[in-house]
């Protein structure tokens, strides 16, 4: 007998009657959070390129909506949410602190480049 798959999302406010209907459901969700990073990458508003930590607000809103679309791929497409509390939990923190590690790899690294470009000279030789 095969496992019953939960047919909610966003923590049950919208049901499906199908998987098939989830399916669907959340691809047009995945695919709304992408019209919206496209949309903010073509007009690119001017008070969201205001710095904050390092970087202009509209790249922390592009960050933000890639993890959003990155976990909805993970919990629902790859079936995440059906599994144990344990190994769920365990993916999943090792796949945020992973991205968190990267982002500030990129943020140091970016920084260098940007500086070496800006300034013209290195300021340490690895």
């Amino acid at each position: 007998m095969a496992q019953e798959h939960n047919l909610a999302i966003f923590r049950g406010l919208v049901k499906f009657k199908s998987n098939t209907q989830k399916i669907w459901g959340v691809l047009i969700f995945l695919t709304i959070v992408t019209c919206i990073e496209v949309a903010f990458g073509i007009y690119k508003p001017e008070s969201l390129m205001t710095k904050f930590l390092g970087m202009k607000i509209l790249n922390w809103i592009f960050i933000g909506l890639t993890i959003v679309k990155a976990y909805y791929i993970i919990w629902d497409f790859m079936h995440m949410r059906d599994e144990t509390k344990v190994l769920r939990r365990m993916v999943m923190w090792t796949v945020i602190l992973l991205m968190l590690y990267l982002l500030y790899i990129l943020l140091v690294e970016g920084g260098y480049v940007f500086d070496v470009y800006k300034d013209g000279y290195i300021k340490r030789d690895f």
